[in-house]
């Protein structure tokens, strides 16, 4: 039985999730300049996605608006640009913005602490957003709390390196109650491992959840995507890698869907030398400079669940 329902599992993932085409890149061309692109979360008209200097010193939450059909120059969001912020999740009215911050719990402080999660909002999609707001206990804690991502219920699912769960990192849901959160719970292990599990995104109707993980048995590079379906008794089936379809042996990670499209980052690299080799700085510099070199940029790829 258990063997059956593997197979089936496999047959559902593979059969209907395989990519039109190879993952392609996405802002190529108005994000080419920033070293390191760490995710994204977006709608038909706007894109949020996070800035970062080579080793992170640097993390600031930045936005594109799409006018005309074109995706703009983005800027730097009213919230972010002074302190490590990062993962940003847009509600699907776009009216509310989670994230990861290390910012003080209050405007006249200095004091940094662990990332911990945090809210802006705004009354309409012209509006501006508010001052952030720390989603508080029992969400979060002394420990770090970071990737954001919530249902149309509103309920929460993140990761966090606090102890009593299964790993160094792993994947927690919240349910929402009122204007708040329920006290976190792990997954289960047919997710959680003794290693690390991260970037969770939940599907709007809660019906699967993709996220990352790092260096596992049946993992092709460093990080991979991974998904699991949340059956009619709300646990959820044993997560499997999305593949080659989307995977490459370099870290996969941070994924978002929007209109069939899966989005992520990836530090794939297709550099190296051509047949003569280089006899100028120009063909140099577009090779060490292209978008597939190592460093985090963000893709995207069909990506459609059959019902």
């Amino acid at each position: 039985m258990q063997s059956t329902t593997k197979l089936f599992i496999l047959t559902f993932v593979f059969g209907f999730l395989q990519a039109h085409e190879k993952p392609a890149p996405f802002l190529e061309t108005i994000l080419q300049e920033y070293p390191i692109i760490r995710d994204i979360t977006l709608n038909d008209r706007e894109a949020y996605f996070t800035a970062q200097s080579p080793l992170g010193e640097i993390s600031v939450i930045m936005v594109s608006q799409k006018i005309r059909n074109k995706w703009r120059k983005p800027k730097i969001v009213s919230f972010s640009g002074r302190h490590s912020d990062l993962e940003p999740f847009l509600s699907a009215d776009g009216k509310y913005l989670y994230f990861a911050s290390n910012r003080p719990l209050t405007s006249d402080s200095s004091s940094i602490k662990d990332y911990d999660l945090w809210v802006v909002e705004r009354t309409s999609l012209k509006s501006k957003w508010s001052d952030p707001k720390n989603l508080g206990t029992p969400v979060n804690t002394e420990h770090n709390e970071f990737y954001p991502s919530l249902t149309l219920e509103g309920n929460l699912y993140f990761t966090s390196d606090r102890p009593g769960s299964t790993g160094k990192d792993d994947i927690y849901f919240s349910a929402r109650r009122g204007e708040g959160f329920d006290l976190p719970i792990s997954l289960s292990d047919s997710i959680n491992t003794s290693g690390y599990e991260f970037n969770a995104f939940i599907a709007p109707d809660e019906s699967y959840l993709l996220f990352s993980g790092y260096n596992r048995e049946d993992g092709l590079g460093s990080g991979d995507l991974y998904i699991s379906y949340r059956k009619p008794d709300k646990s959820w089936t044993r997560a499997i890698n999305l593949g080659t379809d989307y995977n490459s042996k370099y870290m996969d990670y941070c994924p978002f869907v929007f209109d069939n499209t899966l989005y992520f980052t990836s530090r794939r690299s297709n550099v190296g030398y051509g047949t003569n080799g280089f006899t100028n700085t120009q063909d140099l510099l577009i090779e060490l400079t292209r978008t597939n070199n190592g460093q985090s940029r963000l893709y995207k790829a069909f990506f459609k669940i059959k019902k």
